[in-house]
């Protein structure tokens, strides 16, 4: 799996993609190959502030529920509806599938996240 290098990625699995002073956030093809079959995403309301590293929503799958992580700090502005009613999208399509986009506060301010190459190394 080549992970695409027009995107940030935290350890936690979750990648972002900058543009301008936005981001759109979803999870890595890792992350979704160790949930398994997604069965559900809870996602936060739009308007919602997050800081870089807490915890904004949570997916389910059949084997287990995991907490979803802000990459960068900002105000939630949209958030993909489409997953309500099919959570499977981020299985088939895990970089392709946004889930919330977030008008960062610092947009140039990505210092912690990892670059395609650095995240595919810490996969091992």
């Amino acid at each position: 799996m080549t992970y695409p290098a027009d995107r940030k990625y935290t350890k936690d699995h979750e990648w972002i993609r900058i543009s301008g002073d936005t981001g759109e956030v979803g999870i890595t093809d890792y992350a979704q190959e160790q949930l398994g079959d997604v069965v559900y995403v809870e996602l936060p309301e739009v308007g919602r502030k997050v800081t870089a590293g807490e915890s904004f929503g949570s997916i389910e799958s059949v084997k287990a529920v995991s907490e979803l992580f802000a990459p960068m700090t900002g105000e939630i502005v949209a958030i993909n509806d489409h997953l309500k009613n099919h959570p499977e999208i981020v299985n088939s399509d895990p970089h392709g599938t946004w889930m919330i986009k977030v008008k960062l506060s610092q947009p140039t301010d990505s210092g912690a996240l990892l670059d395609s190459s650095q995240y595919q190394s810490q996969l091992g």
